[in-house]
């Protein structure tokens, strides 16, 4: 009776152990997701401080008070937007520097990091992927063709023919580690470009 007991106690404190684990993954999951929100909050006050002191140098009025007219110009307001992008001044975004993660998807049991996106002076995005052998990305993936450069690439370029690319390799293979894109003109692109590296590095096979 006295070994049931015993072995009973070990199976008991093994499924606490297994629950502890359980708990200990999901803890540093939800602490990695809050530092990668308080990271983008900041990127978010650091833009919005920059828009601020530009709009507010340019007309000499407060932010806020060419805000509240913009809001009456309703027509305007992409034009505008799009101004206050382009213009910034490269002395007013040099060494600025946005910063953009990507997970893989939530309902995984292990969720990793996959990729780390900088975009350096609101001109150049450098991508660095996070053990590249995983998943194995070349030129000549059909997957990145497809969602990366026709979908996001080869639209800025429409607009914008400056753009330029270039990779770096995994050691001595063809397998790309880092992705390098210069002359980027505005957020937006920027934007374009994360949303398409996380549906390329979220895909189950991107081969």
């Amino acid at each position: 009776m006295k070994s049931m007991d015993f072995g009973d106690n070990e199976t008991e404190i093994e499924k606490l152990s297994q629950i502890l684990t359980k708990i200990q993954n999901l803890y540093n999951k939800k602490n990695e997701q809050l530092e990668e929100l308080q990271n983008e909050i900041s990127d978010l006050r650091e833009v919005l401080n920059l828009l601020n002191s530009m709009i507010s140098t340019k007309s000499f009025q407060s932010a806020d008070i060419i805000y509240s007219k913009s809001m009456q110009e309703v027509d305007k307001k992409q034009d505008d937007t799009q101004y206050f992008v382009n213009d910034i001044s490269s002395e007013r975004v040099k060494d600025t520097n946005i910063k953009r993660k990507i997970f893989s998807e939530a309902d995984e049991k292990d969720s990793k990091l996959l990729g780390i996106l900088n975009f350096l002076d609101l001109n150049k995005v450098h991508i660095k992927l996070i053990d590249p052998m995983d998943r194995k990305i070349r030129e000549t993936s059909e997957a990145f063709i497809r969602t990366f450069l026709k979908e996001a690439l080869l639209k800025i370029k429409d607009t914008n023919p400056d753009l330029a690319l270039d990779y770096e390799y995994f050691k001595n293979s063809d397998v790309i580690e880092c992705i390098i894109i210069t002359n980027l003109k505005s957020i937006e692109e920027f934007d374009l470009i994360t949303s398409k590296m996380r549906e390329l590095l979220t895909r189950k096979n991107t081969s």
